[in-house]
């Protein structure tokens, strides 16, 4: 997954732009720079942090989301370490298309990364399941599909209104996101496998494209095993057998949908993490979960997803060494420390669980 832009990386020096953003993400956030400090001294990088406040405080004080001029800034970054955005005053959908959606459409991140690791001492709800039947990785188109924002309403607000979503889907973009599937199984070099997951049966449009893309894309990689399933049928092997993916490759909505699912068969939000990924520039990782305003400044939120988040930065920024300390110190946290994963269960605090991990990276 490593960048491939590398604007200062070799010299091994980082500009990483922070946002913290609102409820509990400033907490979690603060976890994973503790982490990424402790990898940076360990390992002989070094990171520049830039914070920005975008978020629904600064929304609800100056209505502005994220202004034009920093989006150019922000391609001047080698990654974005995102908190949480969602404020329980902000009404729904104006944070995640002003900052989620503006910044990932704007920085042309094409690929949602998505692990789905289930890790020691983690509780699944699949029955009979362990941490070697649950290791597979979701490839999520990220730029088109419906969350183009294409379609609009006629004679809103009456009763013969009409409501029209339309999903977007270019040769460029599938295959773009296919073919970074493929590369990435390779590197990955696990069962060397990749599942399109589709509705070729019913959506006979948009996913014929993206399966005669998939076959074609596919050729030329005679060493990885292809396989589709509809996304329904995803679904009920996710949680049936999940040891049957290696990698999923997936459009917008459907990759949105099963993401989730896979962050509960790998434990729940709190150690789900996920990046989203130009290849060539600025990507941004981030913790799955929400905001969760009513934990906010309770110190009882796990920062695992957080700092899992940081770990697939470093992986990305070619820093293996770095990742493979943190996640190594993340496994012995789950394993030896924390009773659960939830907030208030951990049987210790936000603090002292970055505490530990950031320990744990010193100690290698």
């Amino acid at each position: 997954m490593s960048n491939e832009r590398r604007a200062t990386s070799d010299e091994r020096r980082y500009r990483i732009g922070v946002i913290p953003g609102d409820g509990t993400g400033p907490e979690v956030i603060r976890e994973g720079l503790k982490v990424l400090r402790s990898a940076s001294e360990v390992t002989g990088f070094q990171c520049e942090f830039v914070e920005y406040d975008f978020g629904g405080e600064r929304y609800l004080r100056t209505g502005e989301t994220i202004p034009d001029p920093t989006i150019e800034e922000f391609k001047r970054l080698n990654a974005i370490y995102l908190g949480a955005i969602g404020h329980p005053k902000v009404k729904p959908g104006i944070l995640e298309r002003g900052i989620l959606l503006k910044i990932r459409f704007a920085l042309d991140q094409y690929i949602n990364l998505r692990p789905v690791k289930l890790y020691p001492g983690v509780e699944t709800p699949i029955k009979g399941k362990g941490p070697e039947d649950i290791d597979f990785v979701v490839v999520r188109e990220n730029t088109e599909g419906l969350y183009v924002g294409a379609g609009g309403f006629l004679r809103k607000e009456t009763p013969n209104e009409v409501a029209i979503q339309e999903s977007i889907n270019t040769r460029k973009g599938v295959e773009r996101c296919i073919r970074y599937a493929f590369e990435f199984c390779r590197r990955r070099g696990k069962a060397k496998k990749v599942t399109l997951c589709g509705k070729t049966n019913v959506l006979t449009y948009a996913h014929d494209l993206w399966q005669r893309t998939f076959n074609e894309v596919g050729r030329k990689y005679p060493d990885i095993t292809k396989d589709y399933a509809h996304v329904d049928a995803i679904c009920m092997w996710m949680v049936k057998n999940p040891e049957w993916f290696d990698v999923i490759v997936t459009d917008n909505m459907f990759g949105d949908i099963i993401t989730d699912l896979g962050a509960m068969i790998q434990g729940g939000m709190g150690i789900a993490a996920g990046a989203n990924i130009n290849p060539e520039g600025t990507s941004m990782f981030e913790p799955i979960g929400g905001s969760a305003p009513k934990y906010a400044g309770k110190n009882v939120i796990n920062p695992l997803a957080a700092i899992s988040a940081a770990q697939l930065m470093l992986d990305f920024l070619g820093e293996s060494k770095a990742a493979k300390l943190v996640e190594k110190a993340i496994i012995k946290v789950t394993s030896e420390k924390i009773k659960g994963l939830a907030a208030g269960q951990m049987g210790y605090t936000t603090t002292e669980v970055g505490d530990m991990v950031a320990q744990f990276v010193t100690e290698g």
